[in-house]
């Protein structure tokens, strides 16, 4: 059997949570878990547009990250489904692997003694994007976690990526011989 793309079910303006239940579209759990999506989506262009080799590796897991993220946001109640979100997991493994990445590429870099402005390479440019879209995705996911529990990695996670995004466009530029414009 195919699955259609369409179900038809969310003309309603409604939609379904994993594990069951439906909300409104404007829910602020699928406002939360929707920037995380959208944020993986950046992600995936700005690795389609033949990014750094490094850069690259460091972000592809973040994507799976991201895919895991997006899953515990989207599930009123992990603990009734565990086996479920066997894969969607976060540790504080990968926080420091995000961190020890933010030190290596803050190793290429020259210290901060103002404002960065957005933009330099195209590849710059985009990391510069997602970084924008990441804390709004962090905003998304504070605002949700004032009406129900969120587990605080996830908020710790999304903190650190965006300090991480914005090292790499800054590392982007500095590989590419492009200068970084104060402000």
């Amino acid at each position: 059997m195919t699955l259609k793309i369409y179900t038809k079910t969310g003309d309603d303006g409604r939609t379904a949570l994993f594990g069951g239940g439906r909300v409104a579209k404007d829910d602020i759990r699928v406002e939360a878990y929707g920037d995380v999506d959208e944020l993986n989506a950046v992600l995936g262009a700005v690795r389609a547009a033949e990014m750094l080799p490094r850069i690259d590796e460091v972000l592809a897991p973040i994507q799976k990250d991201l895919f895991a993220i997006g899953a515990l946001l989207a599930t009123p109640h992990p603990e009734e489904h565990k086996q479920q979100l066997e894969k969607a997991r976060l540790t504080d493994q990968r926080i420091a692997q995000i961190e020890q990445a933010i030190d290596d590429g803050e190793s290429e870099l020259p210290p901060l003694k103002a404002f960065i402005m957005p933009g330099g390479t195209p590849k710059a440019a985009a990391l510069h994007v997602a970084r924008t879209v990441c804390r709004r995705a962090e905003r998304s996911v504070v605002r949700l976690q004032h009406t129900t529990d969120v587990p605080t990695i996830i908020i710790v996670y999304l903190n650190r990526l965006s300090d991480l995004l914005f090292v790499l466009a800054r590392v982007a530029n500095r590989r590419a011989g492009a200068g970084e414009v104060t402000w």
